[in-house]
């Protein structure tokens, strides 16, 4: 059963990279829905993992990850998402412009410095971002580890600490 609803989703895939879907919504992070049985990424934008924690403008620690992830299910509420395809990556994993209603919800997580921009994939998100770290809004108010770089010393850890055992 598991085999054929992967062989499914990995058929459907082609499909889903090329048609605008609507629907409602499961907001795995920050920066993932799940939409349809997708798993879709947030276009242009980074947010922090949900493990991953910040420090506020008193240097407390917080679960940042979980911070923005709520702050996108709080965005979407209820709302039916529609997501244009941009591409789908080598993990094959949809990444979409996504909205609800008229709202892109890449800029409003940027805007809301709840995300950063992905200045790898698109400048299309600098004006938000740049306007919540003047006002130091969100992860702007006190100091984080860029997503990428966390989760890039993160991995290193989890390998360090668990390596492949020898045969």
């Amino acid at each position: 059963m598991l085999r054929s609803t992967t062989l499914l989703l990995l058929l459907t895939l082609p499909a889903l990279s090329a048609e605008t879907i609507s629907g409602p919504a499961v907001v795995v992070d920050g920066d993932t829905i799940e939409l349809q049985g997708a798993q879709i990424r947030l276009y242009g934008i980074d947010a922090p993992e949900a493990a991953q924690t910040c420090e506020n403008a008193t240097g407390r620690t917080y679960p940042c990850g979980r911070t923005a992830a709520h702050a996108l299910a709080g965005q979407i509420g209820t709302n039916p998402v529609t997501c244009e395809p941009v591409k789908t990556p080598k993990r094959e994993r949809v990444v979409a412009v996504c909205r609800v209603g008229h709202e892109d919800l890449s800029a409003w997580m940027a805007a809301h410095g709840q995300a950063i921009a992905e200045r790898r994939a698109s400048p299309a998100y600098l004006r938000q971002e740049s306007k919540a770290w003047a006002t130091r809004r969100g992860l702007w108010a006190g100091t984080f580890v860029e997503p990428m770089d966390w989760r890039h010393a993160n991995r290193r850890a989890e390998v360090t600490a668990n390596p492949p055992a020898n045969d």
